[in-house]
């Protein structure tokens, strides 16, 4: 099997008698770091969208990972492929990305993942991914291989959906308290079945943003990304959301106890809050195209809904250390990135001269 990718005259990388050491083997080396990064993606950020129902027992943890895992891996052929689209065209030139490249971001965003997973920290893994992309291509491309401005307003996106998820929180949850005012402390019994509802929009809503992007870097490393979404083949975007189902049923509860009980003691009405707030940032940014960190917008939404109630009910520095660690994810896993790509490419070198 040969890709696209491969056989590009332009490719920057593997000219001349290099091109020969892209086989099969190789092709399937990248496939496989690709679905690794997806499974971790599905441990540290999937896995997060069901802190709020299960802190509050709305739901037991084995249902709601579950029913978050249907929803995550049925949202890209609802509500279709934006997302993925605008992240495997939108960072580098299509036609500059080889395998190596890809092989190196993964590498990067998967390294990062694991680490924050460790220490139970919340991490962004739309960061993580666009950091280690960003980084191996600037480090095989030079500046002109990086598309300036989708990538600005990627960022953009990324960086201002916590901020709305914060204010969202915030607004929804004193919305709830409104409607819900003269009403007994047995309301919170209903408060708890509306959170499986909306515990199922915000997975939905992870599928149709936050778990996309690995499907448009799948695409990138076997070259066959587009701009057109209807020309990713079935199984592009089957595989990457099957690995991430994996991540999310196998669990990364730690990150659930950080976001779940690291902030405050979410009751109900918060959870509620939270999930209601959080859903509608994400799927807003997700039919503009925007990505978004579900993880962010999710954390933020939770900061915003015990606001609701009072300021300092909030931990805010736990959510510092959370927030010093997401503004350290892009630089990080670019310098990885880069790393990586140096790495490889030396191996390859070796081999062939060996």
């Amino acid at each position: 099997m040969r890709t696209p990718t491969a056989e590009r005259a332009g490719d920057p990388i593997l000219t001349g008698s290099e091109k020969e050491t892209v086989n099969d083997l190789f092709v399937w080396i990248v496939a496989a770091s690709v679905l690794a990064c997806s499974y971790v993606n599905g441990v540290t950020g999937s896995v997060s969208i069901v802190a709020p129902v299960v802190s509050t027992r709305a739901l037991a943890p084995r249902p709601a990972v579950w029913v978050a895992t249907a929803a995550t891996v049925v949202s890209p052929f609802l509500f279709g492929l934006a997302v993925a689209r605008a992240f495997s065209a939108g960072v580098l030139a299509v036609d500059q990305v080889t395998p190596l490249i890809v092989l190196a971001a993964a590498f990067a965003a998967t390294a990062w993942g694991l680490l924050t997973w460790h220490f139970g920290i919340p991490s962004s893994s739309s960061h993580a991914l666009l950091g280690g992309l960003v980084g191996a291509g600037w480090a095989n491309l030079g500046v002109g291989g990086i598309q300036w401005g989708s990538l600005t307003g990627i960022l953009a996106s990324l960086f201002i959906t916590p901020a709305l998820g914060l204010i969202a929180g915030l607004v929804a949850t004193r919305v709830i308290y409104w409607l819900a005012r003269g009403t007994t402390p047995r309301i919170s019994r209903a408060f708890q079945r509306a959170q499986i509802l909306t515990a199922i929009a915000l997975a939905l809503s992870y599928g149709a943003n936050d778990g996309q992007k690995t499907i448009g870097l799948f695409a990138l490393g076997l070259g066959l990304a587009t701009p057109a979404a209807a020309a990713i083949p079935l199984w592009i975007i089957a595989l990457p959301m099957a690995a991430g189902a994996a991540g999310t049923l196998t669990g990364g509860w730690r990150v659930v106890r950080r976001l779940g009980g690291g902030f405050y003691k979410i009751r109900p009405i918060h959870g509620l809050g939270a999930q209601v707030a959080a859903a509608c940032v994400t799927f807003a940014a997700a039919r503009l195209g925007g990505p978004a960190s579900s993880t962010q917008v999710l954390s933020t939404a939770i900061l915003g809904a015990g606001a609701a109630d009072r300021i300092s009910k909030v931990r805010w520095t736990a959510a510092t250390d959370i927030m010093w660690t997401w503004f350290l994810t892009i630089p990080a896993t670019a310098a990885l990135g880069a790393l990586s790509l140096w790495v490889v490419r030396s191996l390859l070198h070796a081999l062939r001269v060996g």
